[in-house]
């Protein structure tokens, strides 16, 4: 019997710009029916090196979903019913700190999550579970996405703390001070709960966040604009790619289930006994929390 988590298939969550990889082989557009609802695009699926990809546009292709209308629970369904067992996030985001400019990549390891109209869980009512959230980012995978940025030579800073805002307005100065004063080191709207989704489907979950801006706090900078935003993340995009292109051969060639224990996280969390489950949620959790149901 294969360990949870094998073989590896590798998601890439971003915008535009970013599955338009050189190398990629045999790429098509497939859709993916979730119990969760719609997700946010079709999967492009791949080969890169013989690694097997498959790519979300979180917004969907054009740009076309807020950060609050994300179904994050199908965009992470449908990636584990694709057969995905670790997630490489790429996000844009505002820098909180002087010294991480537009521009700058930031490998963070946690998160703070302020968002509050989104479903954050695949369980509840019927079935419950409670996943540990100490560590929200896979060591294994961002240990391997440094190694590949010093690989492509770009420059990334490894650690921080992304603070997750609901959005899609930007901060307030007074919000933004907040933040900077919480010890935060950067402010996106899209990596909760789409963090906590990925582990509790037992998918291994890394982000890079790119600077695109400095949040409002900055005195010197002007206040945010999309147009800016833009510029930078368009500059970005090539750095990401070749980015993804370094890190998926070494990914690929994992053996076993992750060390860390993102394959199992699950194991010990469904508290609901089985006598006592709804088997309709039962039923809709079938790839999200098959492995351990089915025990």
């Amino acid at each position: 019997m294969a360990d949870p988590g094998t073989p590896p298939v590798i998601g890439i969550i971003g915008g535009s710009g970013i599955y338009e990889i050189e190398g990629l082989e045999g790429a098509q557009w497939m859709p993916v029916a979730s119990s969760f609802g719609t997700p946010s695009d079709e999967l492009l699926l791949g080969y890169l090196d013989g690694c097997r990809v498959a790519f979300l546009p979180r917004h969907g292709r054009g740009h076309r979903l807020s950060p609050t209308a994300i179904n994050g629970r199908a965009n992470i369904d449908a990636l584990k019913r694709a057969g995905v067992t670790e997630i490489i996030s790429l996000s844009a985001c505002g820098s909180l700190r002087e010294d991480l400019p537009p521009g700058a990549f930031v490998l963070v390891d946690q998160f703070i999550d302020r968002t509050f109209a989104r479903e954050k869980s695949f369980f509840g009512e019927g079935l419950v579970a409670h996943v540990g959230m100490g560590h929200p980012v896979c060591l294994r995978l961002a240990d391997a996405l440094a190694a590949a940025a010093r690989g492509a030579d770009i420059r990334t800073v490894r650690g921080g703390t992304y603070l997750v805002m609901e959005g899609p307005q930007f901060s307030t100065q007074a919000e933004s001070r907040l933040y900077r004063s919480w010890g935060c080191d950067v402010i996106g709207m899209t990596n909760m709960p789409e963090a906590k989704l990925a582990r509790e489907a037992e998918l291994c979950y890394a982000t890079v966040a790119m600077v695109t801006d400095y949040d409002c706090w900055h005195p010197a900078h002007d206040h945010v604009n999309v147009e800016a935003i833009i510029r930078v993340l368009t500059e970005n995009a090539a750095r990401a790619r070749a980015l993804v292109r370094s890190a998926v051969p070494g990914l690929g060639r994992r053996q076993g289930s992750c060390p860390h224990g993102c394959h199992t996280a699950l194991a010990t969390a469904i508290i609901t006994p089985p006598e006592f489950r709804d088997p309709a949620a039962v039923a809709r959790l079938d790839a999200v929390a098959g492995r351990v149901l089915a025990t």
